[in-house]
């Protein structure tokens, strides 16, 4: 893999030999999918620049299946940025949907088409890799048409989210006017939250914050949010009040403030 991002890989290439070449950076802005490697850089064997290689990035999913009756190639390549996805048509992968039909076949019968599957699935084992690293660069191919590459991040995207005259994606060149309406619905966000900060704090001086409350019922333990009764069993709840004339706190149905002697309404 190289430092920016992409993959190589050698078609036909069945080793995990270790040995390293050295490589130099050859690229081609105009094209997303052509080599770029880094100067002075080594890929290991099976990645470096040769004929019959392909250079793929992170940004697919293989969707092919080797066997079945449902045998066949399909890719989808999705945009690094906004996620959008693109998927190419399906190429059927014959040798594997015949020795799928044949395997059905042995199922019910039996016998030589049972053999015949053994035989045609082994063959169709042996093609498939090669026909399927056909399919993939036919893919990739196909993908140069929906997909370009950021020259700052080297990620792939959608036309919608690549800017074509500087080269970039939005994400390391953002459109101005994008910029701006944000900018503004984020100033207009910032400006209501301190006017309803305001607002608060006016509506909290409207509140009795010295009266002591009973929050949980000691009845039946349910939570009162402050109430005089409890919400569920209607229990009284032993809230103090204030004297009328000291405002010294007094238990409820009490006649005379203990501290002034004041007669309680």
């Amino acid at each position: 893999m190289c430092s920016c991002g992409a993959s190589y890989l050698l078609v036909g290439l069945r080793s995990s030999a270790s040995a390293t070449l050295p490589v130099t950076r050859l690229r081609d802005s105009q094209s997303p999918f052509e080599y770029c490697l880094c100067y002075n850089g080594t890929l290991q064997l099976g990645r470096s620049v040769m004929a019959g290689e392909i250079r793929f990035a992170d940004n697919y999913h293989d969707l092919s299946n080797s066997s079945g009756v449902d045998a066949g190639f399909q890719f989808e390549f999705s945009c690094e940025r906004c996620n959008d996805r693109w998927r190419t048509h399906f190429k059927p992968y014959r040798s594997g949907q015949a020795t799928g039909w044949l395997q059905k076949g042995a199922n019910l019968f039996g016998g030589l088409l049972g053999s015949a599957s053994t035989v045609l699935g082994g063959m169709a084992e042996a093609g498939w890799h090669s026909a399927r690293d056909e399919a993939f660069k036919e893919a990739i191919a196909d993908a140069k048409e929906h997909f370009n590459r950021c020259g700052n991040c080297y990620q792939y995207v959608c036309e919608p989210c690549f800017d074509t005259a500087n080269g970039l994606c939005f994400n390391c060149a953002p459109n101005v006017q994008v910029k701006i309406t944000q900018a503004r619905a984020q100033g207009e966000v910032r400006a209501a939250a301190e006017r309803a900060d305001v607002e608060g704090q006016s509506r909290g001086t409207r509140h009795d914050v010295k009266q002591d409350m009973q929050l949980v019922c000691p009845q039946c333990r349910a939570e009162t949010h402050g109430a005089k009764f409890c919400p569920e069993c209607g229990h009284k709840m032993a809230q103090l009040v204030a004297c009328t004339a000291c405002s010294t706190m007094l238990q409820p149905g009490t006649k005379f403030c203990g501290e002034c002697g004041h007669r309680q309404a």
